[in-house]
């Protein structure tokens, strides 16, 4: 038994180093962790639970029969994040390039299985040179097995993708199709055809990092939730999303204790509001002077700003927010920006987390590209998702609320909880100044002063018409609100709120306007 122990301890140590010392030392030396130290870092200290160590490739005829290292290029198991189980796979750059074959992607097939069937979230560390050209359409059927299990487990557990290598062709499906997607800065790159088959095809000349790197997905596509500066940093924003997060769709999300009192006035936003309505201002300020601790974790930073969607907490339990960014834009709703916040909402629903909106849109983006894009089609998703949602939904309205972007933005007639108005809200269906000019054109021409009497108009509209009391006398709003008083409402209706249920019609699935 000593020698068969001591076989044992032999391939496990080959296993470790599977690539081989030299593979692992240029590794090293483009500044990056190989797929176990990553593994390591990610998960709690000695809790990663490693399985199918000993898988090897069974390829014949095919120029591998010489080569069938150990774990064949994938390292999968289990551990904990802050003491919550997890599911994780990573891809070893030095064995094969971290190319996907069959014995790979059953490796993580089961890991994915495993997960799904224990409500488990599943954290996938990509890193891998695409589909192994030597074994042909066993690993195509291998990538489509990992597609459908993407698609089975999504909004069931939560799935992460962290882009820390190549990830090219049909291999970025599988990130495209789980929640969140974290990529590192210079040295992850996405795209489905690289620099050179592109300019054979079209002409156009591009680098790599122009094409398919870390800050044109998080800047341009859309495509990368999140960009961090180095692989710890990655991970380390991993183990932050998941304490957002439940460990499935039948859970709640952990609450966090803290120390900032719920019921704390928010003095500061008794002065975030420029005089003047057409002046921006910095929406992250009202957000991060409600949360606990001014902590918010937003998602998609960089794209489609005009909208800012992200984590925070209060009073200790996870909310999602979503709110029009007036700095950008003045906040206006284009297509990028309604598929970001939709994506956002679902996610949330998904998972039990209640959406809070803070509103302040003037209405949707004119011109001729947003309408031969799609606009309709894609500020339908903003809508639908909001519809769809059963999660708390509480939505606060800071300024400008016009038109149907503000029915879009979680208004009350789409299913909002609770709705709450501060004085400065504007609620119409334009701006006062484009009302008058429509409404009142002829006694606009007939005018001696037409400048002077526009501007009586102006004033007369926003009185009779622009007030958030014309909408709490009908209901339309539910109170109105001092907005220091902010953070103490939004706790106590969220508190309220925290045993709502709610069932849609039976169904097999809704059609979301895509």
């Amino acid at each position: 038994m000593a020698d068969r122990v001591s076989d044992l301890a032999a391939r496990k140590e080959d296993a470790r180093l599977a690539g081989g010392e030299a593979a692992i030392e240029r590794h090293h030396a483009r500044g990056k962790m190989t797929a176990r130290e990553r593994v390591e870092y990610l998960l709690d200290e000695g809790s990663f639970h490693e399985l199918d160590m000993l898988t090897r490739h069974v390829a014949s005829g095919m120029g591998l029969e010489d080569s069938r290292p150990y774990t064949d290029g994938v390292i999968t198991g289990f551990g904990t994040i802050d003491g919550r189980k997890v599911c994780v796979y990573s891809q070893d750059f030095t064995v094969f390039g971290g190319a996907l074959g069959e014995a790979h992607g059953e490796k993580i097939h089961k890991i994915m299985d495993l997960a799904l069937s224990s409500g488990l979230p599943i954290i996938g560390l990509n890193d891998g040179a695409g589909a192994r050209i030597q074994e042909g359409v066993a690993a195509l059927h291998a990538y489509g097995g990992i597609f459908r299990r993407n698609a089975s487990a999504s909004g069931v557990v939560p799935q992460v993708s962290v882009i820390m290598g190549p990830c090219a062709g049909g291999a970025v499906y599988s990130p495209a199709l789980t929640d969140f997607i974290v990529m590192v800065k210079d040295t992850s790159h996405m795209f489905i055809t690289g620099p050179d088959v592109v300019k054979a095809v079209t002409g156009e000349d591009v680098t790599l990092e122009e094409l398919g790197g870390a800050q044109t997905h998080a800047t341009k596509s859309g495509v990368a939730n999140f960009v961090l500066a180095d692989e710890k940093s990655a991970l380390d924003e991993v183990r932050y999303l998941l304490s957002f997060l439940p460990s499935n769709n039948m859970e709640e999300p952990p609450r966090v204790a803290t120390n900032d009192d719920p019921r704390r006035r928010c003095e500061s936003l008794l002065d975030v509001l420029p005089a003047s309505s057409n002046q921006p201002y910095d929406m992250k300020k009202v957000i991060t002077a409600v949360v606990d601790d001014g902590d918010y974790m937003e998602v998609h930073a960089t794209y489609a700003q005009q909208i800012t969607c992200g984590f925070a907490r209060i009073d200790g339990h996870a909310v999602g927010i979503v709110a029009n960014q007036p700095q950008v834009l003045a906040g206006v709703l284009d297509i990028d920006s309604s598929e970001k916040a939709a994506r956002f909402v679902r996610t949330c629903d998904a998972f039990n987390v209640p959406i809070v909106t803070f509103v302040d849109v003037p209405g949707f983006m004119p011109g001729v590209d947003q309408e031969y894009g799609g606009i309709i089609r894609h500020g339908a998703k903003l809508l639908y998702a909001f519809c769809e949602a059963t999660v708390p939904r509480v939505s606060v309205i800071t300024r400008k609320a016009y038109g149907g972007a503000y029915v879009v933005m979680n208004s009350k007639s789409i299913g909002a909880d609770f709705s709450y108005a501060w004085p400065s809200a504007e609620l119409a269906v334009m701006g006062s100044s484009g009302a008058v000019e429509i409404v009142h054109r002829r006694d606009l021409l007939a005018a001696e002063d037409p400048s002077a009497r526009r501007a009586t108009l102006v004033d007369e509209y926003e009185e009779r018409y622009a007030t958030p009391y014309i909408a709490a006398e009908r209901g339309f709003v539910d109170d109105v609100i001092d907005p220091a008083e902010t953070r103490a409402v939004l706790a106590r209706s969220l508190d309220l709120l925290r045993s709502k249920r709610e069932d849609l019609p039976k169904r097999k699935h809704g059609n979301v306007p895509l």
